[in-house]
């Protein structure tokens, strides 16, 4: 399948927060629309005029509460999750405050993950075990 035109692009910035050798994962509420009831990074649409950067830190304040304070981009811009998809993965390694749900209508749960279970989780997509596994190699 090839986008076409009408279709729109949806540009997203996802965070992976890391801590000690766990990745906080967000489980995808199970009436969403897209990748219902699954766990997925944290993050959201990139709005007209923001960079995917911007995005990132918007996103944890809004979904998460923190301040993200230091970052940096885990990979190219990634397509082949889906092709009305570009996603922009971080990896986000301090913040201030403690992530707490705050959009409990998009996620119905937080946890920190040992990345050694990913194969046990219903994921988003196969391609965060190995966005995961980057974020953890310091």
């Amino acid at each position: 399948h090839v986008r076409g035109v009408s279709e729109p692009l949806h540009r997203v910035a996802m965070g992976l927060l890391v801590t000690g050798e766990r990745v906080l994962l967000a489980h995808r509420h199970p009436l969403r629309r897209h990748y219902p009831d699954c766990w997925d990074g944290v993050g959201g649409h990139i709005e007209a005029g923001e960079s995917p950067e911007q995005a990132l830190v918007r996103e944890c304040q809004e979904e998460l509460g923190v301040t993200v304070t230091r970052w940096r981009r885990l990979a190219p811009p990634v397509t082949a999750w889906a092709d009305d998809l570009e996603l922009h993965p971080f990896v986000v390694d301090a913040w201030r405050g403690t992530p707490t749900n705050l959009a409990p209508d998009e996620h119905d749960d937080l946890a920190w993950i040992d990345p050694g279970t990913l194969g046990s989780l219903r994921l988003a997509h196969p391609g965060l075990v190995p966005l995961v596994t980057a974020a953890m190699s310091r």
